[in-house]
């Protein structure tokens, strides 16, 4: 399980916080995306997820453990897939094991990933000779190899042209739920959000907040052209519109919002 704990946070040398009361609960297995326009906190939400960063104040907890520096159980795929580009497929898929000193059965190990991100046949293959989609799925085998319990992916499909990066999504999920990894995506794409995710939560600007939060219970793999995704796209829209103007309005943080209903 995955805990946020009333996060905040100001970089050095601001004044005014990126993010400000973030309070999340997860469940294991979930796949969750995090939505909101440019310069939010989606981002540095992520890394503190990754143990990348610190938050000022508040905290994450995996397990109930708090989250100080990153671990190979809580993997990160960026836009880029930053591979060795003098490696084989192999062999860069291979290097999550490596650095997590877990060399035995590298082989085999490496070999069933490649598999299942169908790319057994180019394993000697090297990276520079592959497509975009191509190398992020080498980049999703290497997060993989580590057998992580948590996944963050900040935008890892972006850069792809629209019939992978759809491709990409219905896999990645698929192999999540199948391993039963919990999955937080930041995107700014709402279909993929819708196409991803049983939970889109949905952040305003100045300081970053999670102002909203949409259920999607859709069965995997999601339909683009059913009628119950159009209609949550649209209800997805109007909110991520809503939540632009969540600052003016005093909108509370959508924990506070509960707190409210409940009481």
């Amino acid at each position: 399980m995955l805990s946020i704990d009333y996060i905040s946070h100001t970089f050095k040398g601001q004044k005014q916080p990126v993010l400000k009361d973030i309070a999340v609960t997860i469940e294991a297995g979930q796949q969750v995306a995090l939505i909101g326009r440019s310069g939010c906190g989606k981002s540095t939400l992520l890394h503190m997820l990754a143990g990348l960063t610190l938050p000022s104040e508040g905290c994450v907890r995996i397990h109930g453990k708090q989250v100080i520096k990153p671990s190979a159980k809580w993997n990160m795929m960026f836009q880029r897939p930053s591979l060795y580009p003098w490696m084989t497929v192999k062999q860069n898929a291979a290097l999550g094991l490596v650095f997590a000193g877990e060399k035995a059965n590298v082989d085999a190990r490496v070999g069933e990933l490649l598999e299942l991100v169908g790319l057994a046949d180019k394993a000697d293959v090297n990276v520079q000779q592959l497509s975009g989609g191509q190398q992020q799925r080498v980049a999703l085998a290497r997060s993989l190899a580590t057998d992580p319990e948590l996944l963050l992916l900040d935008e890892p499909f972006s850069a792809l042209d629209a019939f992978t990066r759809m491709s990409l999504q219905d896999e990645v999920s698929a192999i999540a739920r199948k391993k039963n990894i919990t999955l937080v995506i930041v995107t700014h794409d709402i279909d993929e959000a819708i196409a991803m995710s049983e939970r889109v939560l949905i952040m305003s600007q100045g300081p970053g907040q999670i102002v909203g939060e949409l259920r999607v219970e859709l069965p995997y793999p999601r339909n683009r052209e059913q009628r119950e995704y159009s209609g949550l796209r649209e209800q997805l829209m109007q909110q991520f519109s809503d939540s632009s103007h969540a600052k003016k309005s005093n909108v509370a943080p959508l924990h506070q919002q509960q707190r409210v209903a409940v009481a």
